[in-house]
């Protein structure tokens, strides 16, 4: 699985991170999944046309030392479907952007 991942977090800014994500993205599935909501500007013909598996979303996980995201657009509608498939570059490079923007607004640095 490609993913972009920021690591080196230190441990004092492990429960800022996770209050934020859980304030905004929350609660973590299996207590460290997050899901990120796709914004619907930049979804692909197929997604925009799949109305029954909407909202996408990009997995981010976060580890005691690490935050994970996965480059793969999901839903929760499906298991399988032609909509699920890995990011575009412009959904990739948004995600990284929302990932960087996070560190950014909670002024830690990795």
């Amino acid at each position: 699985m490609k993913q972009y991942v920021i690591d080196e977090i230190r441990f004092a800014d492990l429960d800022t991170l996770k209050c934020y994500l859980d304030e905004h993205y929350g609660p973590a599935s299996l207590n460290s999944i997050y899901r990120l909501p796709l914004d619907p500007e930049i979804y692909e013909a197929c997604q925009m046309s799949h109305t029954d598996c909407q909202p996408f979303y990009f997995a981010l996980e976060l580890k005691p030392d690490a935050l994970c995201c996965e480059f793969l657009v999901r839903t929760d509608s499906r298991i399988r479907c032609d909509c699920i498939a890995n990011a575009t570059p412009r959904q990739r490079n948004w995600l990284i952007e929302q990932a960087d923007a996070i560190f950014e607004r909670l002024s830690i640095v990795s």
